[in-house]
């Protein structure tokens, strides 16, 4: 069973606020919460630049963090 990285959560909702209310919102884990532990020999990025760009040395860390548009936060 793999983990889903995107969460939801349902915000209390005043019937004072005046805004209208974002009924659903979302946020990102990043997969290291669910590996318990670093393998040894975990795979690396092939160059220094490529680790760079993604911000970590092991693509099995990686996450793109999705857009909160296209993660399903409703208003």
């Amino acid at each position: 069973m793999h983990p889903t990285y995107t969460k939801y959560y349902y915000p209390y909702v005043s019937p004072l606020d005046p805004c209208q209310p974002i009924t659903k919102k979302s946020y990102s884990t990043p997969p290291n919460l669910y590996m318990g532990f670093q393998p040894p020999n975990l795979p690396q990025f092939n160059t220094a630049k490529e680790a760079l760009y993604r911000g970590t040395l092991w693509p099995a860390l990686y996450d793109d963090y999705p857009n909160k548009d296209y993660r399903g936060d409703q208003k």
